[in-house]
């Protein structure tokens, strides 16, 4: 095959597998999204659980995940196989998948929510290590970009495939839960098709045992900066679950509810490959900044202006935060972790951003509860504050090109 040539666009200097990666996140975020834009709706209407218990149920699973991927990410590093974890992750989720339309009560809807995001557990460490081995030298930001944009269309599709479900069988939430397990079989069968180990990966084998103190000491102070601000910043950025409920609350038809979730995720798709190209070439401490206010700004919006007018403008705010967030911090672990510790790093990572997230959906839904959806979103702009002064103090000590 012959090569990219060095002055083709980005897209076309990213290796097959990194494409490949993009488009198996995609069709299993299609499938993880037609259940998640409605699973909110569907345990507070009709399994009878409270806004507390979306929160709390919301913040373990993806907690769940997380822990999952410390564990994964250092094992892709001793094994040197990050490819089999990934497909393994896939694998469990698409297994997870026909159980919610099945399911007959609020204890199977949530073992199947846990099962799911242990699978996306497994795979996410392992998936985000291969993309750092597979990705171009200077074409970092360009290749996280990608994955992340690839997935959030997944994720936009989703919600407009429910919509025409729902519309289709006349709101029948499980008939379109039952159409979700499609996609995720797809992605599997994908993966492991045709995607790869990067050739080298088979002798990049640690000396130490994975997560030994030793180990870890290896990761530079840098990298330790990079999880922290992180992680105040998840706290801000509680789950999307909750702008889902907002919608409800403002009167938005059952039907059309999943449309918050497609808004998102079309602004945060079409914004996460340009800034990923744009990290590759400006001051990638300015783009983050720029990123945290714009959540401060989405979670004022949402709690101070009304209607469908201040959802609307939200929500494509909060998508925009994403789309200038999520692919770059991806991209600031895998510039300071060292190249044989990678899938550890964005394992700690990971296990730190979802306390973090458990901490942000418990809270949430408690301060919901008790103050009402305002409180919630106040809540959320300090934390994003919080996170932006964390960051100046980041630029001062880390060098972040």
């Amino acid at each position: 095959m012959t090569p990219p040539r060095p002055n083709a666009p980005a897209s076309a200097r990213l290796p097959p597998g990194i494409w490949a990666l993009g488009f198996v996140s995609m069709l299993m975020d299609i499938s993880s999204e037609m259940i998640h834009a409605l699973l909110p709706l569907y345990m507070v209407g009709a399994l009878g659980a409270s806004t507390l218990a979306v929160g709390l149920i919301e913040g373990i699973a993806e907690a769940t995940a997380s822990i999952t991927k410390v564990f994964s990410g250092a094992l892709s590093d001793k094994l040197g196989k990050r490819k089999l974890l990934a497909a393994i992750g896939y694998g469990l989720a698409a297994c997870s998948k026909p159980v919610f339309p099945l399911a007959g009560s609020l204890g199977w809807v949530v073992a199947a929510r846990f099962v799911d995001r242990i699978g996306k557990g497994i795979r996410g460490a392992p998936r985000d290590a291969l993309i750092a081995d597979l990705a171009p030298p200077g074409l970092r930001g360009a290749a996280f970009g990608l994955r992340q944009s690839l997935d959030t269309a997944g994720a936009f599709m989703g919600p407009l495939i429910a919509i025409g479900l729902m519309a289709l069988f006349d709101d029948d939430i499980r008939r379109v839960f039952g159409w979700a397990v499609l996609p995720a079989v797809a992605a599997f069968a994908l993966i492991v098709l045709a995607v790869h180990d990067a050739p080298h990966r088979a002798a990049d084998t640690p000396r130490a045992p994975p997560l030994s103190r030793a180990e870890l000491a290896k990761l530079p102070a840098a990298y330790w900066w990079v999880v922290g601000v992180s992680a105040v910043f998840t706290v801000a950025r509680f789950s999307e679950a909750f702008l889902v409920l907002r919608a409800q609350e403002l009167g938005v038809a059952l039907m059309l509810i999943p449309a918050v979730l497609v808004l998102m995720n079309v602004v945060y798709s079409l914004t996460s490959y340009p800034v990923g190209l744009l990290a590759d070439r400006v001051h990638r401490g300015t783009l983050l900044a720029l990123g945290f206010a714009v959540l401060v700004a989405a979670d004022l919006v949402l709690a101070l202006v009304g209607g469908i007018t201040g959802l609307a403008l939200g929500v494509a705010l909060w998508g925009l935060h994403m789309g200038m967030t999520q692919g770059l911090l991806a991209a600031l672990v895998a510039d300071v972790a060292p190249a044989t510790l990678r899938g550890t790093a964005f394992g700690v990572f990971n296990l730190v951003g979802g306390v973090a997230l458990l901490v942000a959906s418990v809270l949430a839904g408690g301060l919901w509860d008790a103050f009402g959806s305002q409180a919630t979103f106040f809540c959320g702009a300090a934390f994003a504050a919080l996170a932006l002064v964390g960051l100046a103090l980041l630029r001062h000590r880390v060098v972040l090109r």
